[in-house]
């Protein structure tokens, strides 16, 4: 449905984007991630025929963009970040007025607004003026002029902007049932909305694309080593000691997050802030809570059973191998209970900071001035950084 080849956009004194290459197939949501600057407003301009590429090409359902401009565009609803709206007109006039331009029979008309007022829950607004409405109507306005033609291809930018948490729900219940039928190019900051809508994933960064995959694949495509976290039950030295000796483990990591009991560090930091009060008898006593006072648990079994102990880790082993199994049965035998087990993965967050933050990159174009390739010119560390493609496009 949509095949990027090659697509470079090419801007005096600005980064641009540089070889973007990717196909979409009909029924696919794909989701279209990167840092502001990055070049995905840029992308979708020039998917949609609003630019034109420095070079390379597009085309939509076979049909190049720079040969058949207008009936590539015919197959495109695009919603860009700020909706197209004229503020004077009501939202029918709206309407009508996108499906003259759209080329939408005049005998079709009626029932299609109809249809994508129904569908983006407008029903008793029709003839409210735009500007009296709140962003989040003046969002669904602007997906309404994007479906109104039945596009193959849609492309949303920041589609659920401003919306309040219902009407979110409601627009990505949408979205998947666009889905079912058209190709969706979503960009979004959102990234758990990528989880719950989309089943492949574009990271771009710096211009260009870094990153593609399904989102349940990209954990274990980025990870070199496979993490299990771990609550065990016993002596800590003795629990460190079998995990290092456990075969396939390369690395055992203590969380030393709460190295006390919650209870027992209530009761000291109590103690403590009353001792200076002269009493701290009493602070104990009330740091016990009032089962203490009542007689429910005494102090010597609180005493045991934080002397019990638990100790929380992290458990690493090279080469992705997948070391449950051998820590099971080894502290199994040495009769070290397993209190939690779980197998640690990078989140989408993580995969977007580790693919967008390239210190090592940052610090070449800094010691060459900020030079880029294709002509781009130079500048400092800082401009660079600034420096994107979405604000030019």
């Amino acid at each position: 449905m949509l095949e990027v080849k090659q697509v470079s956009k090419l801007y005096e004194n600005q980064r641009g984007v540089h070889n973007i290459d990717f196909s979409m197939t009909r029924g696919e949501i794909v989701g279209f991630l990167g840092p502001n600057g990055a070049g995905k407003t840029t992308t979708m301009r020039m998917i949609t025929g609003y630019l034109n590429p420095t070079r390379g090409s597009i085309a939509i359902d076979g049909l190049p963009m720079a040969d058949h401009p207008k009936k590539a565009r015919q197959k495109i609803g695009y919603l860009p970040e700020t909706p197209p709206l004229y503020p004077e007109m009501s939202i029918t006039s709206y309407l009508k007025f996108i499906a003259d331009l759209r080329d939408i029979p005049v005998r079709e008309q009626k029932t299609r607004i109809g249809e994508v007022i129904e569908r983006l829950g407008l029903q008793g607004r029709e003839r409210q003026i735009i500007r009296s409405l709140s962003k989040g109507y003046k969002q669904r306005i602007g997906l309404a002029q994007a479906i109104l033609h039945g596009p193959d291809l849609l492309v949303l930018d920041e589609p659920t902007s401003g919306l309040d948490p219902k009407q979110i729900i409601e627009i990505r219940a949408l979205i998947r049932e666009l889905g079912e039928n058209h190709t969706v190019l979503l960009s979004t900051h959102i990234l758990p909305e990528i989880n719950a809508l989309c089943n492949r994933v574009l990271i771009i960064h710096q211009g260009r694309i870094v990153l593609d995959g399904q989102p349940d694949q990209l954990a274990n495509s980025l990870n070199d080593t496979f993490e299990v976290s771990l609550e065990v039950k016993g002596d800590r030295d003795t629990i460190l000691t079998e995990l290092r000796g456990t075969p396939g483990v390369t690395a055992v990591r203590e969380l030393n997050d709460a190295p006390e009991s919650a209870l027992a560090a209530g009761i000291k930091t109590e103690d403590t802030a009353v001792e200076a009060a002269g009493g701290a008898e009493d602070a104990l006593v009330d740091g016990l809570g009032s089962d203490a006072r009542s007689g429910d648990t005494e102090p010597s079994q609180l005493a045991a059973a934080d002397s019990t102990g638990t100790v929380k880790v992290v458990v690493e082993s090279a080469d992705r191998q997948d070391i449950r199994e051998a820590v099971f049965y080894r502290l199994a035998e040495k009769r070290l209970p397993i209190l939690s087990m779980k197998k640690e993965s990078l989140s989408l967050e993580d995969i977007f900071l580790k693919l967008t933050t390239d210190e090592r990159l940052d610090g070449n174009e800094a010691a060459d001035g900020g030079q880029t390739q294709a002509g781009e010119t130079s500048g400092s560390a800082e401009s660079a950084a600034d420096r994107g493609g979405d604000s030019h496009a």
